[in-house]
């Protein structure tokens, strides 16, 4: 075909609602041509086909329309069934304007539920199916029914625990006694709460002291309502409180001032509805239907078991060197005049085994050949389980002579070209024999300090057409296969440690170590399964708070296993399949890097177990993921974007997008584009369900935000050090639209200016009124000092750069925070060579004016001011580790400013020097 363009992708690209003109097959033979509208669902172009079917021959060969099912052509040019009938005609985007109608084949529910999961974590089932990797294979269905049977478990759970399933309740950190008891004091404040019972719209205002367990207040509605109504007294172990117009509750043994309602946190009075537990159970048994509908269309019964392993030798037994056959490459590409070489090199971790092995030179061409065995300077029998046998391709080319009268010699210059990484084990523990192609991974072309790359992923490449390739061959050392040898034969009969393998054996009887410093063991320097096994044992201990705190760092590690089936996935799926806020935060984790080649497999099949262990959940995501799947045209002014997000496709997604339930309607609007590079969105939103102003959100696309979200989990990470520790500096929680119920929390209402210019002019009427009564003025200033100490003492540490008025925000009440973190670890921004940032944290001399509240001799307020800062630095340094330990983690993040252990040297020289 000539080159242009084919298909209807520019039909798609459009925007409205304007009619497309489709072709249908029947398999009556028929061929029907009607228009449809770009926003009509599957489901009612079928209802249309029939309709039009009708006065055609052959219809009464038709039978039922859910007997049937649309083919199409995709983008991906593959055939593809639309299952999911309520998809848009204009989200299914087919090739061609032409739908095949077939009968249905096989198990409907089940392959409109691996319809949704492909659709959902943005990678067909197929693809897994296609590799025929009996790998992956086994690691499916290992999963597929633990997590079934977690999800099965889970429908038999009283309603109470059930509760602590799907609304885990979120706590603020509570410092240690004696600065946190459980006594009431006498001084404390009390709290105002509306509350009324679902379905009345009687409220009652009661009065409670901070202190007391949400059962205290539940018992006090109850007995509220039967002194006013004369009803009879009911039990409160059968009601839990949910905050208006959010799918959140208050239960537990916890005091009600440590429950996150954002009511409470801003001084206000919390509404509040009492909600029976029949409402609940009624929940609970939908979702039960749901999941059993699904889990009826397939057996669950185990796969038949391995088959013993016969005619087997042990490895310690082979005292010969290591050896691999290098054959030849493929689809090479360097300039001619060059040559050719593979340096191979094996590695425990990021420790090399044996010095490096390197082949001889053979000249530039697409299919290089070398046909040369590369030994290796260790036994078979000295041999790590988790050996790994990384290679480099370069090129050489002899330098330019040197001048005569020079002693230097010719030298010659490395060009890297690509590497790849493979186990000497299988995953069954077998030493590997027989050909292999590894598809290579294209190295940085300027980075020629380490050829290897031990880090790097063991997954080959898969875009096979254009990777160079390199075909090896593990030799078959004895007639039968060698095996790594179990962990039983470890150790000797005198527990007599004899090298690093008998080490990992102790481990079995290892005292656990606080879960904060077991993390360090997940990086890839510690790849032992007996050591991660161990790992995994001491992080058990984390509640699901603390998990929520390292959820990022632990995806990140998923990056170093070097098998699928490990302790570390096993581990966050029971803690996401036990509590559905860490499920969401880890599909999102995962979701985010569906596109990344070297984890795009791994964390596809992670995503695939956990949408199969929680069928509920899956359908709301692939509503809400199919909705807002939408792009907006660009470029566009302010005003071209406000004519085009009131169209209907775009009202209903970021309805959606910011609803708390699934029925409410969202009143928002767009206020402008924000002076930044990505043209982040500023909107504004209310919820009929919930008393208060409206309620703003950044909408921000185009950015990798995952360095947005490190910081801002660092920044609460510090926030609840100091609370433990009975500080409170008032830092403000917000997220990014990936995080649940959370979802946008960036209120922003002035800039940084705002509350100096008032205090500046607090003589004034005016400025007066803004805040009704000077108490209210001296509660903001003490918000402000004390969130500026907060922030002072983070953006220090984290060596956050790009500081600016637009970046720094105040809200109405005092509380100062900042945003966009994009520079951090001291990489400030230079212009023409010079530093245009030359202070360590932002504390200008408006911000002082504040915390002395306008007089220049107030020394008392800034020594408070300070002491906080000094308090707050303190407390991180004890914790440094842990902040060094995390940011570690995060290497294969692939983060621009954060990718060695250097970039981590800044938060190490900043954590310890006040030590």
């Amino acid at each position: 075909m000539p080159p242009g363009k084919y298909g209807m992708q520019e039909e798609w690209e459009k925007e409205g609602d304007q009619g497309i003109m489709m072709d249908f097959l029947l398999p009556t033979g028929i061929f029907l041509k009607f228009l449809v509208s770009r926003n009509d669902t599957i489901k009612s172009i079928k209802k249309m086909v029939w309709k039009n079917a009708r006065s055609e021959a052959l219809f009464a060969a038709l039978g039922d329309p859910d007997a049937y099912v649309f083919t199409c052509i995709n983008q991906t040019a593959e055939r593809e069934e639309l299952e999911e009938e309520s998809r848009r005609i204009s989200d299914v985007r087919p090739f061609m304007c032409v739908l095949r109608l077939v009968a249905r084949e096989g198990d409907r529910v089940e392959k409109l539920t691996n319809t949704q999961i492909s659709l959902l974590i943005g990678k067909g089932l197929h693809e897994f199916e296609a590799q025929k990797n009996h790998e992956v294979n086994e690691f499916r269905t290992k999963m597929r029914m633990f997590c079934e049977e977690k999800a099965l478990d889970r429908q038999r759970l009283p309603w109470q625990q059930w509760m602590e399933y799907s609304f885990p309740c979120d706590l603020e950190p509570c410092c240690s006694p004696p600065e946190c008891g459980n006594a009431k004091s006498k001084n404390t404040k009390k709290l105002f709460i509306n509350v009324k019972f679902e379905a009345s719209d009687e409220s009652f205002m009661l009065q409670q002291d901070p202190q007391d367990l949400p059962v205290a207040l539940i018992r006090s509605a109850l007995k509220k309502k039967a002194t006013v109504f004369r009803s009879v007294r009911q039990e409160p172990e059968d009601y839990t409180l949910q905050v208006n117009g959010r799918w959140d509750f208050i239960y537990g043994s916890h005091p009600l001032c440590q429950y996150k309602v954002s009511d409470l946190l801003n001084g206000q009075n919390p509404h509040l509805t009492m909600v029976h537990h029949s409402t609940i159970s009624k929940y609970q048994e939908e979702q039960g239907q749901m999941c059993n509908q699904v889990f009826k269309s397939r057996s669950l019964s185990r796969p038949p078991p391995l088959p013993l392993k016969k005619n087997t030798s042990s490895l310690w037994s082979i005292n010969e060197p290591f050896y691999i056959q290098l054959l030849q490459g493929n689809r090479v590409n360097a300039d001619e005049g060059m040559k050719l070489v593979v340096q191979a090199g094996l590695f425990h971790g990021s420790e090399l085994l044996c010095k490096v092995v390197t082949s001889s030179e053979v000249t530039v061409c697409s299919e290089p050949l070398w046909d040369q065995k590369l030994e290796f300077d260790i036994n078979v029998a000295d041999l790590p389980r988790m050996s790994r046998l990384c290679f480099a391709l370069y090129a050489v080319i002899e330098k330019a002579k040197k001048p005569r009268g020079t002693k230097k010699k010719n030298k010659k210059a490395d060009c890297p070209i690509a590497w790849v990484n493979t186990m000497v084990f299988d995953y069954k523990d077998q030493l590997k024999t027989g050909e292999f192609l590894l598809s290579t991974w294209p190295s940085v072309p300027d980075d020629k300090s380490d050829l290897l790359n031990p880090m790097g992923t063991v997954e080959k490449n898969p875009n096979v057409d254009s990777a160079a390739g390199l075909l090896i061959r593990f030799p078959n050392i004895r007639q039968h296969p060698l095996y790594y040898p179990p962990l039983e034969k470890v150790l000797d009969p005198k527990h007599f440690c004899t090298g690093i393998t008998s080490m990992v054996g102790l481990l079995r009887n290892w005292p656990e170590l606080p879960a904060i410093h077991a993390l360090e063991l997940l990086d890839y320097s510690f790849p032992d399964p007996a050591v991660r096994s161990f790992t995994i044992r001491c992080l058990r201990k984390l509640s699901d708070g603390e998990l929520l705190q390292y959820l990022i760092q632990l995806v990140q590690v998923l990056k170093y296993e070097s098998y699928l089936d490990c302790d570390l996935t096993t581990f966050l799926l029971e803690r996401a399949l036990s509590n559905r806020r860490i499920g969401h935060f880890l599909f999102w984790h995962l979701r985010s890097e569906i596109h990344v080649a070297s984890v795009s497999c791994v964390f596809g099949l992670i995503l695939e177990a956990y949408c199969r262990g929680n069928i509920h959940h899956i359908k709301l995501l692939t509503n809400r993921y199919l909705r807002t799947n939408a792009q907006l045209p660009q470029p566009m002014t302010a005003e071209d974007l406000k004519l085009c997000i009131r169209q209907e496709s775009y009202v209903e997604a970021l309805s959606d997008l910011l609803a708390r339930r699934s029925t409410e309607q969202i009143i928002f609007f767009v206020k402008l584009f924000m002076d930044s590079k990505m043209k982040p969105l500023w909107m504004m939103y209310r919820n009929p369900f919930v008393q208060g102003d409206m309620v703003g959100i950044i909408f921000k696309n185009g950015d990798d935000l995952r360095q947005d979200m490190l910081t801002l989990q660092m920044i609460q990470l510090m926030e609840n050090l100091w609370k433990k520790e009975g500080l409170d500096l008032r830092m403000i929680p917000y997220g990014c639209l990936s995080t649940g119920n959370k979802m946008g929390l960036i209120e922003v209402v002035k800039n940084s200016d705002t509350i100096a210019n008032i205090q500046r002019n607090s003589s004034n009427s005016a400025a007066t009124a803004a805040f009704n009564k000077d108490e209210k003025l001296e509660k903001a200033i003490e918000e402000f000092t004390l969130s500026c100490a907060g922030y002072c003492v983070a953006t220090y540490i984290l060596g956050i750069g790009d500081r600016h008025n637009d970046n720094i925000m105040i809200r109405e009440t005092g509380q100062l925070f900042h945003i966009d973190f994009g520079h951090f670890l001291g990489n400030f921004k230079r212009k023409l060579g010079i530093n245009r940032e030359r202070v360590p944290f932002i504390l200008t001399y408006d911000f002082v004016h504040v915390i002395q509240q306008g007089r220049t001799n107030n020394s008392e307020k800034f020594e408070r001011f300070r002491e906080y800062c000094e308090r707050a630095y303190k407390i991180l340094c004890r914790n440094g580790t842990l902040f060094v330990n995390l940011f570690a983690m995060m290497k294969a993040a692939g983060l621009p400013e954060l990718t060695s252990f250097k970039d981590i040297q800044y938060l190490k020289w900043n954590e310890y020097l006040g030590e």
